[in-house]
């Protein structure tokens, strides 16, 4: 708690408005690799508390499109269609599909990450489950030019994600925001250029 309290981007994060200090990891990632632009239209997987979407929502303008899609509820933000629902079902996919009235987008975000066991075995499967899930759900809405910025976890199982982004994409940078703490094996990869057709 005395960490969290004392975090310098936590303590940033009130100050700004935004939900969670995770906003500032997104920020680095757009200063980085220019991911979100004025007039975009961005999907944000697992988007709850609404940090990630707060920032695309400023970023990509009155003129773009966030929805924000959660198994968990996500309080309303000013230009962002929130959608409360698992993303793999066929009533939530029709509920994005219909928010983005049939148009393509220019970024998926995806900042989910799976409920830890301990057990290195499981824990690969499920993170891997969210990456595949991720990238079937970019592959369906991205522009062939679009972008996916996702979440990975070091590990067991990372080697794997990253083989399949890049059987995905034509290229895949892996990044380190200064926002994620040191002990955190966590690590964001921006993908690019959709090798495969969109489902």
């Amino acid at each position: 708690m005395d960490e969290h309290v004392g975090d310098p981007y936590v303590q940033q994060a009130r100050k700004a408005g935004y939900r969670s200090r995770a906003a500032f990891k997104l920020i680095e990632l757009d200063q980085r690799d220019r991911l979100l632009r004025p007039g975009a239209r961005v999907v944000d997987l697992g988007g709850a508390p609404g940090s990630w979407s707060q920032v695309a929502a400023a970023r990509v303008g009155s003129g773009g499109l966030v929805v924000a899609v959660d198994l968990l509820p996500i309080d309303s933000i000013p230009g962002v269609v929130v959608i409360e629902g698992d993303a793999t079902t066929d009533p939530v996919l029709a509920q994005i599909d219909a928010a983005l009235g049939g148009h393509p987008v220019d970024v998926v975000l995806s900042d989910m990450a799976p409920n830890i066991s301990g057990v290195a075995a499981a824990d690969a499967f499920r993170m891997e489950a969210l990456v595949d899930l991720a990238i079937e759900q970019a592959l369906r809405w991205l522009k062939p030019e679009g972008a996916l910025a996702i979440k990975l976890f070091q590990g067991a199982g990372f080697e794997t994600c990253v083989a399949n982004l890049r059987a995905a994409f034509t290229s895949v940078a892996l990044r380190k925001p200064a926002a994620s703490r040191d002990r955190s094996s966590e690590t964001f990869a921006v993908a690019r250029g959709v090798r495969a057709s969109r489902v």
